[in-house]
């Protein structure tokens, strides 16, 4: 018994001792990146040295070269590059759409969504409104043959996480074209996804189904979503056309590359934790916040192990992931190579939320992940983390884990989870510029994620 009770105090005392060591490493990282941080200075010469990268575009192959030096200059012991084959949309000449409402001519601020059909010209028709896909299916082809549908859900301003609010209408983005292409319209307009009340439109992903007819898709700025549901509300439907006028299209695949960048780790080199963003962006803004700054995140992780002399156990592999917003070849490509390869993946992290106050963390995971990673939580509190619950992860590491023939079922993967407020005020817009990003939130996320990083590295074998 006396032997026991002994062996039990040795224990405590020793888990005693890694805890202790484990919160002055936390400090450490996080003194280092408040007083010395280079994400923001990273950030801000991909924003305006490169600029806004659309998979395929001149941008994104002048990224992949900035990606590659900033992960060497890092510290890492190894970069490569991995060919990816992204697929080639271009925008062409600015979108030309004008309202005619009687004797009002009114032009709108839009962009088509990106894998939209152009016009072929102008295009000219009467405009319906409805609110979402789910009031379209409602009507038939008589209301709707050889019109312009007009969807105008809005985001819900009482969802306190503002991704609860883009998730529940940006089913209308993506597949409103190819419902309305159905019942027989010419072409939809979509309401951007933000909160906010601005003439900036927001573009993003949306697609055909197979065989489907392909009608042009625009965004319309939230500013200009209202005048027109007034304009329509004051029983103006049938008299109220709109004009329409681009030239985007697509134009087949080419060559591109994830940038990865490693610390080969110190005890358990097979065994791989990958942190990371998506280096691509849409041709609006600079792509700052989505998603420059989970880009430099991932690389200021790499660069804070390294500048403090924090060997890793297991090897730490950032990944620069290429075609995040139209197509995720990147990560899908990545998860082939993994699964082909039968790397040992133990940790897949993402940053792809924005450069905002870090609050905590979504863990795609079983409850036992949940709690292990939760047993942190008195030890990050001091630095504004304090979610540690299940939820999303992330696009570029989902196939990694759900993909075809996944390698790594037991795989911990998480997603870095900033306050969302502002996010969607910038997200796909104009707007998202290195402006908009604070420098010491863009450090506290990346400090947050090497931190959450190290303790997983250093106690994973407890799990």
């Amino acid at each position: 018994m006396k032997f026991y009770s002994l062996f039990l105090y040795v224990l405590l005392i020793g888990f005693s001792a890694q805890a202790q060591n484990d919160s002055s490493v936390v400090k450490s990282i996080y003194d280092e990146v408040l007083m010395n941080g280079q994400a923001y200075d990273n950030l801000k010469i991909l924003c305006t040295t490169v600029g806004h990268r659309l998979s395929g575009s001149p941008a994104a192959d002048k990224a992949v070269i900035w990606g590659e030096k900033t992960l060497k200059a890092s510290g890492a012991d190894t970069v490569y590059l991995q060919e990816v084959q992204v697929p080639v949309w271009v925008r062409g000449t600015k979108e030309m759409v004008r309202v005619n409402a009687g004797k009002v001519v009114r032009p709108l601020n839009a962009c088509s969504l990106g894998g939209s059909v152009g016009t072929n010209g102008l295009l000219n028709a009467e405009v319906i409104e409805v609110l979402g896909v789910e009031e379209l299916v409602k009507l038939t082809e008589k209301d709707v043959k050889g019109k312009i549908v007009f969807f105008n859900k809005p985001m819900d301003p009482r969802k306190i996480s503002t991704f609860e609010a883009y998730g529940a209408c940006v089913d209308q983005r993506h597949a409103g074209a190819g419902e309305a292409a159905k019942l027989g319209a010419v072409a939809v307009l979509v309401r951007s996804m933000s909160l906010a009340i601005d003439e900036h439109p927001h573009t993003g992903s949306m697609g055909y189904p197979e065989g489907a007819e392909r009608i042009p898709a625009l965004a319309i700025s939230t500013l200009d979503a209202n005048w027109l549901h007034k304009e329509l509300i004051q029983g103006k439907q049938g008299a109220i056309k709109v004009g329409i006028e681009s030239n985007c299209e697509f134009k087949g695949y080419k060559t591109s590359y994830n940038v990865i960048g490693e610390l080969r780790g110190a005890k358990n080199p097979e065994r791989i934790m990958v942190v990371g963003g998506h280096l691509d962006s849409w041709d609006k803004g600079q792509g700052a916040h989505d998603d420059g700054a989970g880009c430099v995140q991932s690389i200021e992780t790499l660069r804070l192990f390294k500048t403090l002399g924090i060997r890793p156990n297991n090897t730490l592999r950032v990944i620069l992931f290429m075609n995040e917003e139209n197509g995720n070849m990147g990560g899908k490509t990545y998860a082939k190579a993994v699964n082909a390869a039968q790397e040992k993946h133990i940790l897949a992290f993402e940053s792809d939320r924005g450069g905002f106050t870090p609050r905590g963390v979504h863990i795609d995971d079983n409850l036992a992940s949940i709690a292990f990673v939760a047993e942190f939580k008195d030890m990050l509190e001091p630095y504004g983390l304090h979610v540690f619950e299940k939820g999303y992860s992330g696009v570029d590491i989902g196939p990694l884990k759900h993909g075809e023939g996944s390698f790594n079922p037991e795989l911990l993967m998480m997603g870095l989870l900033p306050d969302s407020q502002r996010y969607f005020d910038y997200h796909h817009a104009d707007t998202d510029v290195i402006e908009a990003v604070n420098p010491r939130e863009l450090h506290l996320g990346a400090g947050a994620m090497a931190a959450l990083v190290y303790l997983i590295d250093k106690n994973l074998e407890f799990k």
